[in-house]
């Protein structure tokens, strides 16, 4: 959703632990309980025992998850990881206490960008399974430009497959050169909307659920990705960096993509946003508090109101929304303590939505 693509969540890792708080004073646990407090409740750790884990997404009736991680190396001595070990592989388990995780995808490759069908009986993942990159083979630098501090790849020969809950009955749904990945269905389970380099650009797409009748629904210069479809349909957010000066904007569009209109206007890289139940609100990570310090924020899609929703000090970012809109998961590496990235959900509340400032103010 985020998808959000794994390159990215690594890379929002990474400049945590490179840079600086940007200059802010990390709250203590008392102030950051009591700024988090107006939307969030009963925030807990959803995911142990993996190296990292990440960008989580609920199943229709939000009793399951699915999401990537990457498994703890067992303890032993003089171990030869095998290639890909600390790539992503797609798990899901349900959302409950002792539950153990599934891994789906099949331990090949890299992936990324999982989802539940809207029918709750399969879901999509990104992978290169089957066009696996040597293991020291470089990766060009899809994303970033010249002198960026923060660049990421899109790995080559990335396609979208379908597959049951239990990874079984895999079948590929994009087949184009390049990239195919951050793949979401709508809500009625018949489209699926995604990111691909098919044409040479990054653009985003909408296939039917078979994979079969891509069309473009962007079509400027610079990188479109991360899109989802609106509960109701009607629309589409996403992220771009068409002005490419390192930066990420978010867009909210039609679905026939003839009604684009920036949400974001900043000098941050602002990403992962995600769709409320009201098919009105969304919520985002963005670095306007430093790239040490991600935080989420909510947001009206029609008026631009916001509110800053997570303190924590380190990477807040990917948040989603339960199906009825009562929890909030998220992706965080401050809240734990290995300080690695693992899931988080709280019970969320809406009310009171933000407000647009009255004119003149800060």
């Amino acid at each position: 959703m985020m998808c959000s693509t794994t390159c990215a969540l690594a890379l929002c890792i990474a400049l945590t632990a490179q840079y600086g708080g940007g200059g802010q004073r990390p709250l203590s646990a008392e102030e950051v309980a009591k700024q988090e407090s107006k939307h969030l409740a009963n925030i807990r750790q959803v995911t142990f025992g993996f190296f990292r884990a990440g960008e989580g997404y609920f199943n229709a009736d939000g009793t399951r998850i699915v999401f990537q991680a990457v498994p703890n190396l067992p303890e032993t001595v003089f171990l030869e990881p095998r290639a890909n070990q600390y790539e992503y592989q797609i798990f899901t388990a349900e959302l409950k206490p002792g539950a153990k995780p599934k891994q789906v995808s099949t331990g090949e490759g890299a992936c990324t960008c999982a989802f539940f069908s809207s029918d709750g009986i399969s879901l999509i993942f990104g992978s290169t399974h089957l066009n696996p990159a040597p293991p020291k083979a470089p990766q060009s630098a899809a994303y970033g430009r010249s002198g960026s501090r923060y660049r990421w790849s899109f790995p080559e020969g990335m396609d979208i497959f379908r597959a049951d809950l239990d990874g079984k009955n895999l079948s590929r749904l994009t087949d184009a050169d390049g990239y195919d990945a951050e793949g979401s269905f709508s809500t009625d389970g018949k489209h699926i909307i995604f990111t691909s380099f098919r044409d040479g650009d990054g653009e985003i797409y909408i296939m039917d659920a078979d994979g079969k009748n891509p069309r473009r629904i962007t079509h400027a210069k610079g990188y479109d990705g991360g899109p989802f479809f609106s509960p109701d349909g009607k629309r589409i957010v996403y992220r771009s960096d068409r002005k490419e000066n390192d930066l990420l904007q978010l867009y909210v569009n039609n679905v026939e993509g003839t009604d684009e209109r920036a949400l974001t206007e900043n000098e941050s890289v602002n990403w992962g946003p995600f769709w409320h139940p009201d098919s009105k609100h969304i919520v985002y990570s963005t670095s306007r508090h430093g790239h040490a310090n991600y935080e989420i924020y909510l947001m009206n899609v029609d008026t631009k109101a916001e509110e800053r929703l997570t303190y924590h000090d380190g990477f807040d970012g990917l948040p989603v929304f339960s199906p009825d809109g009562t929890k909030l998961m998220w992706t965080s590496n401050g809240r734990g303590t290995d300080r690695n990235s693992q899931l988080f959900l709280a019970d969320f509340t809406l009310d009171p939505a933000p407000q647009p400032q009255p004119a003149g103010s800060p």
